[in-house]
């Protein structure tokens, strides 16, 4: 990232999202040590299992949705595709990610890719209207045989990583082709299963490779000849088997099915050696089991993928159940805020109404459990006075499924309660005294404790902020674009003044913890700060445009902690910009930070962890692509 002068921050954490998923369709997953690469929206995810908080993300497909990622042999590459066609080449270990290849070789969604042993070159395969699949070498781009013999869209493709080199696709049109090469060519169709044939995959040895189907049948082959050695029917799946893998020494793999079960399969045998269940049936759709891969050197790490995106990891050694199982967003991040004022957690929400948890020091983030929002979160904030781990800890989130929930932190454990609302919910704030204000499409109501003790009619808010540790009330109005009314709160709200004039319809607002300070975004990239020292008398101290966007999305004050200035806001916008501004007092704002390209697409919330110290802070900004980034700012 680029930054304008001495850079003044760096990156401490990325907190990734999960997988893309699509119901009844393979999800591929691909694994180097300890790092389990995916594809999640326009974005292809490295994920480390041992630092989450390390992980990494590639965003060169632009806005195409992405369909597969996978390792080259050595690990220094990857090969990563999307919905139109296209592949392209990387660099895993650098930080810039440069691109090697960029190559258009199908007319439609290609649905897996495969290296060979020499990370020379590639198979991709899919549905390209009539071209199913394609041959080339991973530097130009240049054809390395044929792949054919399929009459209907390929599922899943493998190459043997070791001479003589052999490659099998595996389609909907419930054939296996088997390929000799390179260059590749055409040696034989296997016609063992009777429905879709939805993965297949060799042995690391290259003596087997297996494939697995919706007829629910698994088959194991010769590695070089393609002769069928056995069926596995001993303790078999109830439902369509989605993708198989290979443990490192070769001598067993594990399959994932549509019944929410995960087998490990001895190849001696031709028996399971475990099976996880990890939900009720094929009707569970939640649970559904779609991708499968090995991870790290043993053959103790097992790495399955529900429907629901989240990422088992299971233990051959440990229990019938995931060892530990790694949740986070698959949508946009659309609210967050700190879990606790220490900043040392903090929860974000997403554009599925699921709210989630992060432990900054761990890396680790989760579900939070209970009912949750059945549409998109739309506002999320701490209470004063939240302490953190051990601590009381709250924080309040609405959704557009018109439900203002309480989420509590008790030791570790997260309770959410909920209570409904009129209308929907597009805003929430809390003063000093816990009172919640949340915005609906029509007014502002205050609750407390369940009940509601006061609203404000037909002034049809855009957005709502609170002073956290004083009685100022801050609304932005869409009936009347551009204006905003300052309220101070005594168990009711007394309008004591307004803001009019402002041109464009306001998309954010904030006030400073003590209410000292207002600033307000506006959809042309404007900012707004305003001095409200004497509320009654608001003067605009600042007025300058703010970003180079067409919408500021999310606005976030750091106090010096002591009602004293400097004070600091933060800016995320559409423009995937972050940056800090900084107010030595109430008419002198500067830029003190400017993070370029700091979130892919779009900034949809950015929030402070805990207070300043030493002259530095952490800021946080969750975005489009469902992942979260901290970076340490220095404070000029």
């Amino acid at each position: 990232m680029a930054n304008r002068g001495p850079p003044k921050y760096r990156n401490v954490a990325l907190f990734p999202a999960n997988p893309s998923t699509t119901q009844a369709v393979s999800t591929k997953l691909s694994a180097h040590k300890d790092q389990v690469i995916y594809a999640s929206k326009s974005y292809i995810i490295i994920r480390d299992l041992v630092n989450p908080a390390s992980s990494k993300t590639f965003a060169g497909h632009g806005t195409k949705n992405t369909t597969v990622a996978r390792f080259s042999p050595s690990g220094y590459y990857c090969a990563s595709a999307d919905e139109t066609g296209t592949v392209k080449v990387w660099d895993t270990v650098g930080e810039d990610q440069s691109v090697k290849g960029d190559f258009k070789v199908l007319g439609g969604p290609i649905k897996d890719l495969a290296w060979d042993g020499e990370s020379k070159r590639l198979i991709a395969v899919g549905d390209g209207r009539g071209k199913f699949a394609h041959a080339f070498t991973s530097d130009t781009g240049n054809t390395s045989g044929e792949i054919g013999g399929h009459s209907k869209a390929i599922n899943a493709v493998a190459i043997r990583n070791t001479r003589p080199y052999r490659a099998v696709t595996a389609s909907d049109d419930g054939q296996l082709v088997f390929h000799a090469g390179p260059p590749f060519k055409f040696e034989k169709v296997i016609k063992t299963h009777t429905k879709f044939v939805q993965d297949v995959q060799y042995a690391p040895s290259g003596d087997y490779f297996a494939s697995v189907g919706s007829d629910r049948k698994i088959f194991l082959y010769d590695g070089k000849t393609a002769d069928t050695i056995a069926e596995f029917t001993e303790g078999g799946h109830n439902g369509s088997i989605m993708a198989c893998a290979w443990s490192p020494d070769s001598k067993s793999f594990m399959t994932a099915s549509l019944d929410t079960t995960v087998k490990l399969w001895d190849i001696e045998s031709h028996k399971p050696l475990s099976t996880w269940t990890l939900g009720s049936g094929p009707a569970d759709h939640a649970n559904q089991q779609l991708g499968a891969v090995f991870a790290g050197t043993s053959s103790t790490s097992l790495i399955s993928i529900s429907k629901s995106g989240d990422l088992n990891v299971f233990d051959p050694r440990v229990g019938d159940a995931p060892a530990r199982i790694l949740r986070a967003p698959q949508k946009a991040i659309k609210v967050a805020s700190p879990f606790a004022e220490d900043g040392s957690t903090f929860l974000a929400g997403d554009a599925d109404g699921r709210v989630f948890s992060y432990d900054v020091s761990s890396g680790d983030s989760g579900l939070i459990g209970g009912q949750g929002h059945t549409g998109v979160v739309g506002g999320m904030t701490l209470a004063p006075g939240s302490t953190g781990s051990g601590g009381s800890a709250k924080v309040f989130s609405v959704g557009n499924d018109s439900t203002l929930r309480e989420i509590e932190y008790e030791g570790k454990e997260a309770k959410p309660a909920s209570c409904g609302t009129n209308g929907q919910p597009i805003s929430v704030a809390v003063t000093k005294d816990r009172t919640v204000f949340f915005a609906d499409a029509q007014s502002v109501r205050a609750i407390r404790d369940n009940q509601i003790l006061s609203w404000e009619e037909k002034i049809q808010p855009s957005a709502i902020a609170a002073a956290s540790e004083g009685d100022v009330v801050a609304v932005a109005s869409a009936k009347e674009n551009g204006t905003v009314y300052i309220y101070k709160w005594t168990d009711k709200l007394n309008k004591i003044a307004e803001q009019k004039g402002h041109a464009n319809p306001i998309t954010s607002i904030a006030l400073s913890s003590d209410g000292s300070l207002l600033a307000w975004g506006d959809s042309e990239g404007k900012i707004v700060l305003v001095d409200l020292t004497k509320p009654d008398s608001p003067e605009v101290r600042a007025k300058r445009p703010f970003h180079t966007c067409r919408r500021v999305q999310s606005l976030a004050f750091l106090s010096s902690g002591k009602g004293e200035f400097p004070v600091y806001i933060a800016a995320g916008g559409n423009d995937t910009n972050v940056r800090v501004w900084k107010i030595a007092d109430a008419q002198s704002v500067s830029l003190a930070v400017d993070i370029v390209n700091a979130v892919p697409t779009s900034a949809g919330a950015v929030w402070w962890l805990g207070h300043a110290e030493g002259g530095k802070a952490k800021l946080a900004a969750g975005g489009d692509d469902g992942c979260v980034r901290v970076w340490e700012v220095t404070l000029a």
